[in-house]
């Protein structure tokens, strides 16, 4: 098995320029780098990265935890977080956390004992998380992703409050008064901000606020539903509804063929969050994009810069959703 000092003696360099190369730890001119490489090719080395790991007390691997199976939305929103990692030179060890709080922290834990140099999380429930305790009382680089419950950690997110009011003012002008709202489960911020952004979009129009018409606390597919059904056969139904997020606007489409209804001539139907299969619906769905790459990128350099200097004020991003307008609203 070749090794450094074969790779040095190939070369025409030092032992320790090879390891200031593999390692990072000095410059090394673009002459000398592309040398040891060519060398490394030739004997067919293979770094040791466990050992430059210890040598650094980095390893170059971060831990996503997050639902990959509660909401389609985190699909995408993991592989976007993958490439931006991996453009930063990171590998992601992922653990799926299930939104269950108690085993969300036992896969924190677990991504600690591997050694991971950060973790970018989606948080199962709000303040008072013990996985975010858990992180932050160990000065564990974490940065928070969609949902942003704790303040003293770094966090990106899309603009959920403003943007759902912005869902509502566009149904508004379709000419609805009476408008539904289904969201995610209670304790999420998400679901927190885009309640309130139903209600703001309410108030600026004049509308009232009917809590009837408002329903929180979802996390599948058939409680939704049945809260869809219920808004719209109600002694004084809803004309339009919006989804909190992808589960939940599901949910409000199988409602609408369980009645036979249809939409938009019967009911006007928007969401917030975008999913690949949304432009293939009949009609199209209306819905509210969120820019999972810029997300991905965003997270992945939050994380490396947090890695870097551990001192500084916790950073808050949010991004501005896109508005993808298609005709289950009524719109041409």
């Amino acid at each position: 098995m070749a090794t450094l000092a074969d790779v040095a003696r190939v070369a025409g360099v030092a032992t320790s320029t090879v390891s200031h190369v593999l390692n990072g730890t000095r410059f090394v001119s673009a002459e000398t780098t592309l040398a040891v490489q060519n060398a490394m090719r030739e004997v067919n080395y293979t770094p040791n990265t466990l050992a430059r790991a210890l040598a650094r007390s980095t390893t170059n691997t971060i831990g996503l935890a997050i639902s990959s199976t509660k909401n389609c939305y985190f699909a995408d929103a993991i592989n976007a977080i993958e490439e931006e990692c991996e453009r930063a030179g990171m590998m992601v060890l992922l653990a799926n956390t299930r939104d269950d709080p108690e085993y969300e922290l036992k896969m924190v834990a677990e991504l600690h004992k591997r050694r991971v140099d950060g973790l970018i999380i989606a948080p199962a429930c709000g303040p008072g998380n013990a996985s975010l305790t858990y992180l932050r009382e160990r000065h564990i680089p974490t940065v928070m992703v969609d949902r942003l419950p704790d303040v003293a950690l770094d966090g990106v997110a899309v603009e959920g409050r403003r943007s759902l009011a912005a869902i509502v003012s566009h149904i508004v002008g379709h000419g609805h008064k009476r408008i539904g709202f289904i969201g995610g489960p209670a304790s999420f911020t998400t679901a927190q901000e885009r309640v309130e952004g139903f209600r703001d979009g309410l108030r600026m129009h004049g509308l009232t606020i009917d809590e009837a018409c408002i329903s929180i606390g979802h996390n599948e597919l058939t409680t939704a539903t049945e809260a869809a059904v219920r808004m719209i056969t109600a002694a004084k139904p809803v004309t339009a509804m919006i989804g909190g997020n992808d589960l939940t606007t599901v949910g409000i489409m199988l409602a609408v063929r369980e009645i036979g209804l249809r939409v938009p001539a019967d009911l006007a139907v928007a969401g917030f969050d975008d999913f690949a299969w949304a432009d293939a619906f009949e009609p199209r769905l209306t819905a509210m994009a969120q820019p999972y790459h810029a997300i991905g990128r965003t997270a992945a350099e939050l994380l490396k810069s947090r890695i870097e200097s551990a001192h500084g004020e916790p950073r808050i991003v949010r991004l501005d959703p896109h508005f993808v307008i298609r005709n289950s609203c009524g719109c041409p």
